[in-house]
């Protein structure tokens, strides 16, 4: 057991020019900013052991960015500093109004690469929705960009660090729901239509539980608070405006009542199969949004939250987050808070099972889209959208002569009775609530969509019912990594809690 300090910083990474949103199949370009989006990183040291946080107002942590961000750390002196690049955690939040900061074209392909690869030479040009023009910050500036503004963010927080207390917490918020609906001949649907005779039930859970840890300086003054929620920020994704969602609403509202200097480190807990929408009470959203997968023919109105498109929606959603922190700060008692406690952090690659494709799905996609391109004119994002499963099918069995492992970055943490794991996926749900029930700790975080881009890791039901985040070209890995993600999971949390040696200081 030992001291704990600590240190925050954040970093603005607000584009000051238009930019291209990610996270559609279809293009957005920025026409504002509604909300500012930044970086927030946590430094926390103790027991001869450190890491930094760094939450990102993204929507997915790719490879690239994590090799960056840790070469700026080294060519900027971390070592010197005492810091460990490899203890260096990045997380998403999941907005998909922010950078698009990676080629299309990067790591195994892309539907729209392999569509141009397949179609007839002058045949089938790709019509997109927004002039993608030279005013536009590209991909490789908005790389340059994040990165360095993560980099001074860890270095800051790394040397800010001091003497703490802290408060581990937990609150309910009921924001989250399953985007995933379930009809009688056993087939799925990501954000299908319930309001149909073949819909039966939705396809998993929800997790309303919101794990917290405020933290606090030497004088027992609030400094910030971690809030783990199973629940994306992705309430306004199909919006053309830059934007941190409900977390950067949530801010706001923390630092009008506390004041500026108050911090927030977003962590989104295992939600690859939910979303902030209610797929049965359906409101409607309150303009038109270019989503194929969202279309409804004259939905009935239905007494419920304002429209989860939309700001007011947002609004609503970080109210709530919003109200439950302060509810749950109220009633510490600050006599309790701790200042020492055991920590550890434990940093892996693990080895999982790439999820493969047969012969025969490999034939059917080629002759699919080799169908589409006989009768190819010009195309846009809802063909793009359509194809994208047959697309990714044709990608990853060309990928899968050569691999037959994806390598996972995982994170385990101890700070006293609290748990800390990372994921590089949009982990389901289930995998979350089989680690959380079986772990050793008081208070297990989770946190997807950290250091990778392993895509969703759907349970065994959600691939046999098929659709978008269970189809192979959704992600890296399938059930059978995600059942070992598991058991390896709560092996090494045992192992934190059981098999090591305390620090004694």
């Amino acid at each position: 057991m030992d001291s704990i300090k600590l240190g925050w910083a954040e970093e603005d990474i607000t584009p000051v020019k238009k930019i291209r949103l990610m996270g559609q199949f279809y293009e957005r370009v920025s026409e504002f900013v509604e909300t500012p989006i930044s970086v927030t990183a946590l430094a926390i040291e103790g027991c001869g052991d450190a890491a930094v946080i760094c939450s990102c107002d993204l929507v997915e942590i790719y490879d690239p960015l994590v090799v960056d961000v840790r070469r700026r750390l080294i060519e900027a002196g971390a070592g010197e500093l005492g810091l460990e690049v490899d203890k260096v955690i990045l997380n998403a939040i999941h907005t998909h109004n922010s950078y698009t900061y990676i080629s299309e074209d990067s790591g195994e392909g892309s539907t729209l690469s392999v569509l141009r690869s397949l179609l007839p030479a002058g045949r089938g040009e790709y019509v997109p929705l927004v002039d993608l023009n030279d005013d536009i910050m590209s991909p490789e500036e908005a790389m340059a960009l994040i990165a360095g503004r993560i980099c001074s963010a860890v270095l800051r927080a790394w040397e800010s660090r001091r003497p703490a207390y802290f408060a581990p917490g937990f609150g309910r918020v009921p924001v989250a729901h399953c985007r995933r609906t379930v009809y009688d001949d056993g087939s799925a649907l990501m954000w299908g239509d319930t309001n149909t005779p073949n819909f039966t039930e939705l396809e998993t859970g929800t997790d309303t539980g919101m794990e917290l840890i405020y933290t606090f300086d030497a004088d027992k003054k609030l400094t910030g608070v971690i809030a783990n929620l199973s629940c994306p920020a992705q309430v306004l994704e199909h919006r053309s405006f830059v934007s941190s969602d409900y977390w950067g609403k949530t801010k706001a509202l923390l630092r009008e009542k506390f004041g500026p200097d108050i911090y927030l480190l977003a962590l989104i807990g295992a939600a690859g199969d939910l979303c902030p929408r209610d797929l049965i009470r359906w409101v409607e959203p309150e303009s038109p949004i270019n989503d194929p997968n969202i279309i409804r023919n004259n939905p009935p109105a239905r007494r419920a939250d304002p429209s989860m498109f939309d700001i007011s929606g947002c609004c609503r959603v970080a109210r709530r987050v919003y109200n439950e922190i302060v509810s749950v700060y109220e009633e510490l008692d600050m006599s309790a808070l701790i200042s020492r406690a055991e920590f550890r952090h434990r940093a892996e690659k693990v080895a999982l099972p790439l999820r493969r494709v047969s012969g025969e799905e490999y034939r059917k996609a080629l002759e699919i889209i080799d169908n589409f391109a006989k009768d190819a004119s010009d195309f846009d994002y809802r063909q793009n959208a359509a194809l994208h499963v047959y697309a990714g099918t044709i990608v990853r069995y060309r990928y899968q002569q050569n691999h037959d492992l994806y390598s996972a970055e995982m994170h385990f943490l101890r700070l006293g009775d609290v748990a800390l794991v990372s994921f590089p996926f949009e982990l389901f749900l289930d995998y979350g609530n089989k680690i959380r029930a079986r772990s050793p700790a008081a208070s297990t975080f989770l946190v997807e969509l950290c250091c990778g881009a392993g895509g969703y890791l759907p349970t065994l039901r959600a691939e046999r019912g098929g659709h978008y985040s269970a189809y192979a070209s959704s992600g890296k890995v399938g059930h059978e990594g995600g059942e070992f993600l598991v058991r390896h999971t709560l092996e090494i949390l045992r192992d934190l809690w059981y098999t090591y040696k305390p620090y004694n200081n």
